[in-house]
């Protein structure tokens, strides 16, 4: 009996070992390098499904052209979806709290982000759940330590080196934060855009340095783009007519102005980081003011809509109506680009110049 104990003990060493060189071996410099996703609605692909939120997207008609609803807040796929296509990568990169990204799934990446999410931790309380960017590192905290478990730390510490890390947060720290009607003007009272923007800075840094020091150094940062253009925004503002709103734009211009110098100065004292500035906001803008020449027939209404002039008061649910061609809209709903438009941001960030993406584009750090 105790030696087929034994036996059984040492064939299941043997199936140890050779689990392990099967999975360096999916870690090797023949394979491409994983994809960690942190971020909000924009980039979430289904951590709210998880959680009891009033943010979520796992039901009709979302997914109409992703063939069901999975909690992506789209039409179809994410900017890091399409990202990821482009690049190679077999499979979308999974949910963090998804049941089954676990075991040599996580090798090949995760994505932490959350509808609702953002850079400061009272952001989105509105939705009651969210997962803003400090739990998400912890979540990522978590998945570090089941890869060093795994594999050990020399090879977990390489296969994050060569890594692709994203960071596309902060539009809900302006949205559902500063500017939440009502809720927000005691606040705007009393802290101005320069202290707010100026506070959400601040803990970006200490954020985007924890990243670095829990192993991340190819780190792309994502700018927010032109929240005041989102149907949201036009429909809540009637005073800007069929402008886009210039407050909520002024203050992303100023977080992005500040967040390009944080890139810039992170880059220069974390020894063997490679930051990325991802300028969103100049290609968001960019579509919505020539939309005619991108194929498109709106940049300023949401396909997905139930009321408002730009169909942007009430989120993408059941009883919505939807447009019958969803390629011809820039918005899927109030607050998110279609999965048309999803795709012109994520092929100028993997290949664009330096105009819109610093000192290098995606693709280009992805490989290096």
């Amino acid at each position: 009996m105790g030696f087929f104990s034994n036996r059984e003990i040492f064939f299941g060493l043997v199936f140890q070992v050779v689990s392990t060189f099967v999975i360096l071996g999916v870690c090797s410099g023949k394979n491409l390098p994983a994809n960690f996703v942190f971020g909000d609605s924009l980039v979430d692909v289904g951590n709210n499904n998880y959680i009891l939120s009033l943010s979520k997207a796992n039901y009709v008609p979302n997914g109409i052209d992703f063939g069901q609803p999975t909690g992506r807040f789209t039409n179809g796929r994410t900017i890091v979806d399409v990202i990821g296509q482009e690049l190679g990568i077999k499979d979308f990169t999974p949910p963090y709290l998804a049941p089954t990204t676990t075991g040599p799934v996580i090798l090949q990446g995760v994505n932490y982000a959350s509808g609702g999410g953002g850079i400061l931790n009272k952001t989105g309380k509105i939705f009651g759940g969210r997962i803003n960017l400090d739990a998400q590192l912890d979540n990522f905290a978590n998945t570090r330590q089941d890869i060093i478990s795994s594999i050990g730390l020399e090879e977990a510490l390489k296969l994050l080196g060569r890594a692709l890390f994203s960071v596309t947060i902060g539009s809900n720290d302006f949205i559902n934060n500063y500017l939440t009607p009502v809720v927000s003007a005691a606040e705007q009272k009393l802290i101005s855009p320069e202290q707010f923007v100026g506070d959400m800075i601040s803990r970006f840094r200490l954020q985007l340095t924890r990243l670095y020091n829990l192993g991340a150094r190819k780190i792309v940062v994502a700018n927010v783009g032109p929240i005041g253009c989102i149907p949201y925004q036009r429909d809540i503002n009637p005073t800007a007519g069929d402008n886009c709103v210039e407050f909520p734009n002024e203050l992303a211009q100023s977080f992005n102005t500040q967040l390009k110098s944080l890139v810039t100065e992170l880059s220069q004292s974390l020894e063997g980081s490679k930051f990325v500035y991802a300028d969103v906001y100049r290609v968001v803008e960019d579509i919505i003011q020539n939309y005619m020449s991108f194929g498109f027939e709106s940049a300023s209404s949401s396909c997905c809509h139930v009321a408002g002039k730009f169909g942007g008061l009430i989120p993408c649910g059941p009883p919505s109506k939807v447009c019958v061609d969803r390629s011809k809209f820039v918005f899927w709903d109030p607050y998110h680009p279609s999965d048309a438009a999803n795709v012109i941001i994520a092929k100028r960030l993997l290949d664009g110049d330096s105009s819109v993406v610093s000192p290098v584009n995606v693709r280009q750090i992805f490989h290096s």
